[in-house]
């Protein structure tokens, strides 16, 4: 893998650490019972979650085939990877926008926190199996194209 390469999965693995931070805020507040803080917390991850996983939507698990979320005949491994992965942001954006829907416009704190362990561990499978697999996403070719999108610094390749 060539540094660039390395420096987009490595970018990619930061903003799953910045999104676990937001997550750790929102459970902070849950446990302190503080609805205010939750919905905030809740909110940010929403918003940044989304923006993370348009972006990789869009620029890393792009398809060929132009399939989305279906299985292709004879799928090859790398397009069901991406695939997979693709279902499981939307299974993560599900359940974050539920939790923020109880917030904010139910007014149920303990239902929003009643869903918070299914996106807890949702989320971190996920970005467990991703930066498993982040290297095989990343194709030499697209790693300068890639760099600019994930916002790679000049250190950051060196």
């Amino acid at each position: 893998m060539t540094a660039e390469a390395a420096a987009v999965v490595a970018a990619i693995a930061r903003e799953h650490r910045q999104l676990d931070e937001l997550l750790g805020l929102a459970l902070a507040a849950f446990s302190a019972r503080d609805a205010v803080r939750a919905r905030e917390a809740v909110s940010a991850f929403d918003e940044e979650l989304r923006t993370h996983t348009a972006r990789e939507e869009n620029h890393l698990y792009a398809r060929a085939s132009g399939r989305k979320l279906l299985a292709g005949p004879e799928e090859p491994d790398g397009d069901r990877l991406r695939r997979e992965l693709s279902v499981e942001h939307v299974q993560i954006r599900e359940v974050s926008g539920m939790i923020l829907r109880l917030l904010e416009e139910k007014e149920d704190p303990e239902g929003a926190r009643a869903l918070l362990p299914n996106l807890l561990r949702r989320w971190d499978a996920h970005t467990t199996r991703e930066e498993a697999q982040l290297a095989g996403l990343v194709p030499e070719e697209r790693a300068s194209a890639l760099a600019r999108i994930f916002s790679v610094s000049e250190r950051d390749r060196e």
